[in-house]
């Protein structure tokens, strides 16, 4: 099937910018790097999603019983637990607590990125 450029042009006016080259693309990868691609919480992270130390304490009990931590570690935890609190495990993991740090180390990146000095020549 053949198609008259011109015609294409004018119906087609965008596709046709792009099919002849003219419109630059930016990769989307290369501007951002997923900060969590391949993290795997830790028995932490699980310990500070719970609403409070009973939870807590459940929390270690299901790790240890599904062989995710050690008999030692879920003593550790529950010591720590029992001494520094709930707050020992760092920040409340709230619903969208990842979302928010990820956009948080992203506008850090880009922030970086905007203060480092470009070479006009490359």
């Amino acid at each position: 099937m053949e198609w008259d450029r011109e015609k294409f042009r004018r119906m087609y006016p965008n596709l046709y910018k792009e099919i002849e080259g003219e419109i630059r693309s930016v990769r989307v990868k290369d501007l951002y790097r997923d900060p969590w691609r391949g993290y795997q919480p830790s028995p932490e992270d699980f310990i500070a999603r719970a609403r409070d130390q009973r939870e807590a304490e459940e929390v270690i009990d299901y790790l240890e019983r599904v062989g995710e931590i050690t008999k030692e570690k879920a003593s550790e935890l529950r010591e720590k637990l029992r001494k520094e609190g709930m707050q020992a495990f760092g920040e409340k993991r709230t619903p969208g607590y990842y979302f928010k740090k990820a956009e948080e180390k992203l506008r850090e990146e880009l922030d970086v990125r905007e203060e480092e000095p470009r070479n006009m020549h490359s």
